[in-house]
């Protein structure tokens, strides 16, 4: 089956506009020349980094997610609001600002779209290896939800677990940690550069 369809957007309607995401509808020409309103989110995009150690564990954060109103474990990440910044730099920000470490070796591990039936979000994982802490002038000062972060180390092969069993939900979290042990696995291979 081929699809030929072009699905041109006749017309935008901007709902609402913030400093992370705008909501919008597009008016969208569909097959058979009906149009059709179509409600997204459109992000800035994200980051989110996958720290692996010499001793096979990854590292999490443990922060509170206002919109499921619970504290979550995932891996470090932040938004792509910054601009002509490379995703690269800021997974290297994030993990130095949120773990307080530093990667010797950064290569891109997968992108996701988070929730493509609402949201044209878009995150770049990265898998950050050789880690060793920030240099001791490093300053950063955490605010709101990131003042009570929690940063631990768990065994890969167990952060997959409670993945498994429903413990991290965090979706570009459970993503990252299925793909850093598949890529272990296979002697991290397949991996593409930063």
């Amino acid at each position: 089956m081929t699809i030929s369809h072009a699905y041109e957007v006749r017309a935008q309607h901007e709902r609402f506009k913030g400093p992370v995401f705008r909501v919008v509808t597009d008016d969208v020409a569909m097959p058979g020349g009906r149009v059709a309103g179509r409600d997204y989110l459109q992000h800035v995009g994200s980051v989110g980094v996958v720290a692996v150690d010499g001793d096979g564990q990854v590292v999490l954060i443990r922060q509170y997610r206002h919109p499921v109103r619970q504290h979550m474990w995932e891996v470090p990440a932040g938004l792509a609001d910054v601009p002509g910044e490379e995703l690269p730099s800021l997974a290297a920000r994030e993990l130095a600002e949120e773990a307080e470490l530093v990667a010797g070796r950064l290569d891109l591990l997968l992108d996701l779209h988070t929730s493509p039936g609402c949201s044209n979000e878009r995150i770049r994982l990265f898998l950050a290896r050789d880690l060793r802490p920030v240099d001791a002038s490093f300053e950063f000062e955490r605010h709101d939800e990131e003042a009570e972060l929690e940063v631990r180390r768990f065994d890969l092969d167990a952060a997959v677990s409670m993945a498994l069993a429903g413990e991290i939900t965090n979706g570009p979290t459970v993503a990252g940690l299925l793909a850093a042990a598949r890529v272990r696995d296979a002697g991290w291979n397949g991996l593409r550069p930063a």
